[in-house]
């Protein structure tokens, strides 16, 4: 595949990866691990950088998800900026406040469109630490 970097936001694409990052939103505040799974490549070269943990490919990603009691802690969004290259590649980044904290985190997401559907091909999530 190659990128298209002369085609910077093009309305359709942008608009495409948009919808995908709120149905990931959607997916993960409703702890829906099944559409959560899903919007991963399946593939061994997937990663994601949690929190807490490292992951390298598809199936240690579904293994987090299958055994994270609860799901993810509440939180709320901030400021999000959706990048496109082309009509196949997207980077999505935001900012997050943890529900009843001052905790901020931020979390990036790289999206690929494959045949079967735009999948996140790695991603990253991290709080940020405390300042003195």
């Amino acid at each position: 595949m190659t990128v298209d970097t002369t085609i910077v936001n093009d309305p359709d694409t942008l608009a495409e990866v948009t919808a995908m990052f709120r149905r990931y939103e959607q997916a993960l505040m409703a702890n829906d691990t099944a559409a959560l799974t899903a919007m991963f490549w399946a593939s061994p070269h997937t990663l994601r950088y949690g929190v807490g943990e490292i992951l390298y490919g598809h199936a240690e990603i579904a293994a987090f998800r299958a055994n994270r009691a609860g799901g993810a802690p509440r939180r709320v969004l901030g400021k999000t900026s959706i990048t496109t290259f082309g009509r196949d590649f997207g980077v999505a980044n935001t900012e997050f406040q943890r529900a009843n904290t001052d905790r901020l985190g931020r979390q990036s997401q790289t999206w690929v469109r494959f045949p079967e559907g735009w999948r996140i091909v790695s991603a990253h999530v991290s709080l940020l630490g405390e300042t003195s």
